[in-house]
Parts: C-alpha cells; sequence; structure tokens
C-alpha cells in the first residue's frame, strides 16, 4: 500500500464509506502481506519511493504471478519483476492484462506514468559491446520505469575506442552514467576519467575463459584509478538503475 492508497483508506473510513472492521483490513497489509510462501512488503513505496521489485530466477511462474498481481493491485506506481521468463510472462499475463515483457533484459512490468521525469536531467547507459546489451538494458529499463529520461550509447568499448569519442557531447551532458562490460572492464575506467560526474560501473559476464564469468570485470573495475566511480555486482543491472534513478533525482 502507497501513501495516496493510505490517503484514501483514510479517506473513505472518515466518510463513513468504509466500516472500521473493513478500515482495519485495508490497513492490515500496511507493513507487508503474508501469503505463506513470500511476504510481500506493501511499505517500500513510502520508504523508498518504488514498489518493492520482484527477483523472479528461483521462484515459480505462479509465484511471481502471485506477488505482481498484488503488488500492483496494492501499489498506483509502476511494478517490476526482473530475471522474468516467457513462461512466466504468459501466466502473469493471464491474471494481470497490463503486465508487458521486454525480451531482451528479461523484465516483466506495469508501466504506469505516476511519475514524470525531470528531461534536463538524464541516465546514460552504455556499453562496452553488444553482449553487454542485454545486461545493460536491464538499467536502461528499471531506471525508465522508475521515472527517469534515458539515452543510450552501446558498442563503444576500448577496442576501437575511436567510437566512444565519438559521443562526447551526450557523455557530458548525462547526470549519471552507467557502465556496462565485461571481457577486462576497461571501459568504465576509461569513461570515469572523462567526466565529473558519477559513474556506475556494471560488470557483465561476458568474455573468454579469464574473465572468470565477470570477475576479471569487477576486479578491474574496483581497482580503477579513475576517481567518481562505483561498482555494482557481475549482471546486476537492476542495481546499478537503481542506484541512478536515486542519484538522478537528488537536488
Amino acid at each position: 500500500m502507497d501513501i495516496n492508497n493510505l490517503r484514501n483508506v483514510l479517506q473513505d473510513f472518515q466518510a463513513s464509506r468504509l466500516s472500521l472492521d473493513e478500515a482495519i483490513d485495508k490497513l492490515k497489509i500496511l507493513p507487508y502481506e503474508d501469503l505463506d510462501f513470500v511476504k510481500i512488503d506493501h511499505h517500500r513505496m513510502m520508504r523508498q519511493g518504488f514498489p518493492e521489485v520482484i527477483f523472479c530466477q528461483g521462484k515459480t511462474a505462479e509465484q511471481v504471478a502471485t506477488i505482481m498481481k498484488s503488488l500492483a493491485v496494492h501499489n498506483s506506481s509502476s511494478i517490476l519483476a526482473t530475471r522474468a521468463t516467457e513462461a512466466m510472462y504468459a501466466v502473469v499475463k493471464a491474471v494481470l492484462p497490463e503486465a508487458q515483457f521486454y525480451e531482451i533484459p528479461k523484465i516483466i512490468y506495469v508501466k504506469r506514468d505516476t511519475i514524470v521525469p525531470d528531461n534536463q536531467r538524464f541516465i546514460l547507459v552504455m556499453s562496452a559491446g553488444t553482449s553487454d546489451i542485454p545486461v545493460a538494458e536491464e538499467a536502461a529499463v528499471t531506471a525508465e520505469i522508475m521515472g527517469n529520461k534515458v539515452e543510450r550509447v552501446y558498442d563503444v568499448g576500448v577496442a576501437g575506442i575511436h567510437r566512444l569519442f565519438a559521443h562526447q557531447d551526450i557523455i557530458q551532458n548525462a547526470n549519471v552514467i552507467i557502465v556496462a562490460a565485461g571481457m577486462e572492464g576497461a571501459l568504465a575506467s576509461v569513461v570515469g576519467g572523462m567526466v565529473a560526474k558519477p559513474v556506475i560501473a556494471l560488470p557483465t559476464s561476458i568474455g573468454y575463459g579469464a574473465s572468470f564469468n565477470g570477475l576479471a570485470a569487477l576486479l578491474s573495475m574496483l581497482n580503477s584509478c579513475a576517481a567518481g566511480i562505483s561498482v555494482v555486482n557481475i549482471d546486476n543491472g537492476f542495481g546499478a538503475g537503481r542506484l541512478a534513478s536515486i542519484i538522478n533525482k537528488m537536488r
């Protein structure tokens, strides 16, 4: 239940449209809703400005659909589920017809335009290679659904660094930059040395054997000599998008 729903419950009760028992039943889910296999945190919208996000990996399609439907009913904001499959989406769609699926980043979402983006401040999402795009898109779509203007610059890795320099204007004008890179993860350091903006380094698991499924990129980014770089976990596009959204909305 977000702050708007709470306000509506109290207004309905004051206007005698709800009995005391009905008001209590609605307020019971304020901290969380216990559905045996999950305790849905309906309070998160009030604490953090966005509802609980569903991490689908390891859950059944029915569990994802149940959680997503409850969040959609009790929140007026957009709803987001990451690491989803098409099979999960089919079950969600049956109970939540307005749900949409973005295949590249594997995201199910219900978009409600309750947050108007500030078009003067945007998040730039960059990828070193085309193979990094699915993780970069998880970050980009997360930030967009959370009410941010997002621009993209893809396939500008250090193997052809002249491609990066062709995008100087948009890089310098961004308010926050997310850099997704696998292999040795060098692009984040290069971008970090170019700008006076926060750079969120997003290591991906793309690369040959010695990249150790993204560990090499993670360590390179953690050891970057460029100042002002933060690093999220391997393939954690959602975490990068959420952090960028928080930074972008600060004044």
